[in-house]
């Protein structure tokens, strides 16, 4: 059962008890589900019994005793969605040792082996060190072969010498302190494992954490449990454990990213209180000098059950278990929007292709459910018209001629159209668009709402369209999730000979920025296509399991009108991404993608309309302006980034006679490649 009924975070949060050892699996998964959690995670191989590589068994020694219990203690069913396994602490397959190193791998692979017979849903792997290739070669090894057991390899959120120091009271080491940081640990890992998509990691949490941003690099990583150790919890002024208020924070971020919580128990206790309650019934029994009539042997039966029955929902683990779900349940509620969005996370899209294809209808719907985009294009046509037609001139009737270029079906018009009757300014409006389908919406508009006499539709393409009178501002939605990845900059250079000399365009100018992200979810989304070409791809995305690594900055900026005598839309940025000298390590899968856009800047006020998160547009109700996702920009090979070390990346803007598109590369710390040379993978059609 999971933590709590909550269809708005997916459902799929669970809780496991982890043991250290297991001497009755039965009894002890049955205690485990009793006392509220959904999974066990118990030892594949009973602890004591460390074998020997076959290579280095004596041929003449008996058969050893079987190094696992047997699979029909359990069903299937059960093995698979209700266990889950952990190797044997003692492996170490990069010992210095050969013999301990022989062994080592002999073990895993046996053991990994028996989770796969079992179909075991995941599998703990111990703790990698800072050199760990022969260990990450014995995983490769059964990455490829296992269809529905994932690995999760165990890392401890902050070094153990900064978990030692915390659990003597002692301050954390200074940063000059010599240790591995374990995140370095997992990335040197992944990288030798190639990232692969069934491998994952469990943070073991104690009671220390480290800093804000050393947690944030988390987020984008392939995080599928928190182990909870006994003494990450504190106990309360009612004597129940709690999470310090840093803990709390931690977990439910992790929790609303759908990261399953497993508790450490003290140790296997399968068992034990219902011997303790049978001793004192058989002691009571024999020391009895009668035998018991049927009535009482009744009562002392029923006390019995009663007696199992509390001492089953006595789990010692009971009261940490209820904390958790009290933590999950206290989660906000999703909004409405969040709903809306919920299915779009960490979901590749490729960019649209305005210019090229006619959009759908369900497309332009999903455009329109936007109230905030076209409130802010309502205030910006009310900005201008308040600067521009002075109140004489209004009530003397001055017509203003206002151009929707990409009219689509008429919510800019609509914008446009309250704005003027809000100022008090009157309008004449030409609705422009190339596509026919919604021009018979348009035109059914115009009818239904009585547009007659200030809608004009034109069904062309607003690049070869001529028309004799000129507009006194243009308005246009044409802005990608780069700014100008949906040819913004050709469309609006094209249309401005429609302007007056003294004209305005709605947007005046967009920005785009850039950032290095953590995101290993998309990443290997795009891989597991399997060719060049999607590893060169932008995609739109609604951004969920990313951190940044480092702040975005500025890339491109174009202005509108556009008054170069030459105009050259072609672009070359060198970004220089500092990190600081106290900058832990990370790991870079690709940069995040925005835009600002000043739509109108006058007397009247400056309107903006940004998916730049500093300044991200904000509707009336606090939800946020959802048209526009992000653009994800992959990298070939994720570039770790060592300690305070800056990243150097460079992205270029090329317009052919045809197409236009982008070319990336990261130059520091480590060089790669350029990709999508010359568009060969992705282009946008002129």
């Amino acid at each position: 059962m999971p933590l709590a009924r909550r269809t708005d975070l997916g459902d799929s949060n669970y809780a496991g008890l982890e043991v250290e050892a297991c001497h009755d699996l039965q009894r002890s998964l049955a205690d485990t589900l009793d006392g509220g959690f959904d999974f066990l995670v118990a030892p594949l191989a009973h602890p004591r019994h460390r074998r020997p590589a076959p290579s280095a068994r004596d041929p003449n020694a008996p058969q050893p005793a079987p190094f696992a219990r047997s699979d029909l203690l359990l069903n299937s069913s059960q093995w698979s969605s209700q266990v889950v396994g952990k190797t044997s602490p003692w492996i170490d397959c990069d010992s210095a040792s050969p013999p301990s190193r022989r062994d080592g791998e002999a073990a895993l692979r046996q053991e990994l082996m028996w989770a796969a017979h079992l179909s075991l849903h995941a599998v703990l792997l111990p703790h990698p060190g800072f050199s760990s290739a022969n260990y990450a070669r014995v995983v490769n090894q059964f990455l490829g072969a296992l269809f529905s057991t994932a690995l999760w390899v165990r890392v401890p959120v902050v070094a153990p010498e900064v978990e030692a120091a915390a659990k003597r009271g002692e301050p954390e080491p200074s940063s000059g302190t010599h240790f591995r940081d374990p995140f370095e640990h997992w990335a040197n890992f992944r990288a030798l494992c190639e990232g692969h998509l069934q491998l994952g990691v469990c943070l073991d949490v104690g009671c220390a954490l480290p800093s804000d941003r050393e947690i944030d690099r988390w987020i984008g990583e392939p995080v599928r449990a928190l182990s909870l150790a006994p003494e990450a919890f504190i106990t309360n002024k009612r004597g129940f454990p709690v999470l310090p208020k840093r803990h709390q924070d931690f977990v439910t971020r992790m929790m609303k990213r759908n990261v399953q919580v497993v508790l450490k128990g003290a140790g296997d206790t399968s068992g034990e209180e219902e011997g303790d309650v049978r001793d004192e019934m058989d002691t009571a029994t024999t020391s009895s000098t009668q035998e018991p009539t049927p009535a009482e042997a009744s009562i002392a039966i029923n006390s019995l059950n009663a007696e199992l029955s509390a001492a089953i929902n006595k789990h010692p683990s009971r009261q940490r278990w209820e904390y958790v779900v009290y933590l999950f349940r206290k989660i906000a509620p999703t909004t409405e929007q969040e709903l809306q969005e919920a299915g779009y996370r960490d979901y590749l899209q490729a960019p649209l292709q305005p210019l090229m294809d006619n959009l759908e209808s369900a497309t332009y719907e999903t455009f329109e459910k936007d109230a905030s985009k076209y409130i802010q294009y309502e205030e910006a046509v009310l900005a201008y018209l308040t600067d521009r037609v002075s109140d004489v001139d209004a009530k003397n009737g001055k017509e203003t001629v206002l151009m929707v270029v990409g009219a689509g079906r008429g919510p800019l018009v609509r914008a446009s159209l309250r704005a003027s009757d809000r100022s008090g300014r009157k309008l004449k409006v030409y609705a422009v668009e190339k596509n026919p389908n919604a021009v018979i919406t348009l035109q059914s508009l115009v009818e239904t709402e009585g547009w007659g006499d200030r809608v004009t539709i034109v069904n062309n393409d607003m690049r070869v369209w001529n028309f004799s009178e000129k507009a006194d501002v243009l308005v246009s939605e044409l802005l990608g999730s780069f700014g100008d990845n949906e040819l913004s900059p050709e469309c609006l250079d094209g249309a401005q000979r429609f302007l007056k000399d003294d004209g305005v365009s709605i947007p005046q100018s967009y920005t785009s920025y850039l950032a290095p992200i953590t995101a290993a979810k998309l990443w290997n989304d795009a891989k597991s296509r399997g060719d060049l070409k999607h590893m060169e791809t932008p995609y739109v995305v609604k951004l969920h399991r990313h951190s940044l690594v480092a702040e975005p900055q500025e890339v491109f900026k174009f202005e509108h009108p556009n008054c170069d005598a030459v105009i050259d839309n072609t672009r070359y940025v060198k970004l220089i991404f500092s990190r600081g000298s106290d900058t832990k390590a990370a790991t870079v899968h690709g940069f995040a993608g925005y835009f600002d856009a000043v739509l109108y800047h006058g007397p009247a006020g400056t309107v903006n309309c940004s998916i730049y998160p500093p300044t991200h547009t904000i509707g009336p109700q606090g939800e946020n302006m959802f048209s526009w996702f992000p653009i994800y920009f992959p990298i070939r090979t994720p570039v770790d980034v060592p300690c305070g070390k800056d990243i150097e990346a460079h992205m270029w803007r090329c317009v052919g006679n045809s197409k236009v598109w982008y070319e990336w590369a990261v130059t520091k710390p480590t060089v790669g490649p350029v990709h999508n040379v010359n568009g060969r993978s992705y282009w946008v059609g002129l």
